[in-house]
């Protein structure tokens, strides 16, 4: 028999049968799944040490367990002395077996090791049912030899789920194990406001000329 991650056994026995309960859906293809999970890390700091960039691929791959690539930047910026092309960061993208399985460590070992850890927040969703996570220090993973490190620095995580709405998603998350800080509060998308402050024109007055000026200028016609 074939090894199946404790997480995908999980999904497939009993969360599966709990969401289709919960939301009434009319078919088992329509259960929202974890399709995949973006690991991502910048390090502009590469700009001047190319070093900084062969640690964090090193960081990101003993993390994740798959072999992570560099990010490359998209354009000149020439206040950073940055030229299109120059590694700016690293990435790995996590689906199947080794998703289950990063996902199962990532819960239940490098989420207790985070200081003063409450759960995580439900402010993260986009409002398409995708999750992003912020971890400050990569020491919570014990992959990490905290000796070997250069230093502390954090990543982005990335849930993708095909999940329709950002309840389904969070209620899928939260059935896999992440422990979200307020399961009862409706989850919340990051969001920046689009609308700009106009600034005030002042209105353009013209001055009209007083009636003494009118008739000075009818004198001399």
């Amino acid at each position: 028999m074939s090894y199946i991650p404790r997480l995908k056994k999980e999904y497939k026995s009993n969360i599966v049968s709990r969401l289709i309960k919960e939301f009434s859906y009319d078919n088992v293809m329509q259960v929202p799944r974890l399709e995949k999970i973006v690991i991502s890390k910048g390090v502009g700091a590469a700009v001047n040490d190319k070093k900084l960039i062969d640690h964090a691929l090193n960081e990101v791959t003993e993390i994740s367990g798959q072999k992570a690539i560099a990010t490359m930047s998209k354009k000149d910026v020439a206040s950073f002395k940055l030229r299109k092309g120059m590694p700016v960061g690293v990435k790995v993208t996590l689906r199947g077996e080794r998703m289950y399985e990063f996902l199962d460590r990532f819960v239940t070992t490098a989420l207790p090791r985070v200081r003063d850890f409450n759960g995580v927040k439900n402010t993260g969703f986009d409002g398409r049912g995708n999750y992003n996570l912020g971890v400050t220090e990569q020491i919570i993973f014990p992959e990490i030899n905290i000796d070997k490190i250069n230093k502390i620095s954090g990543m982005d995580i990335t849930f993708v789920t095909s999940a329709n709405s950002d309840i389904e998603a969070m209620q899928l998350l939260s059935e896999l194990g992440l422990p979200f800080k307020n399961k009862d509060e409706r989850p919340v998308a990051e969001t920046k406001s689009s609308v700009k402050e106009i600034p005030e024109v002042e209105a353009a007055v013209e001055e009209i000329p007083e009636e003494e000026d009118i008739e000075e200028n009818n004198k001399e016609d």
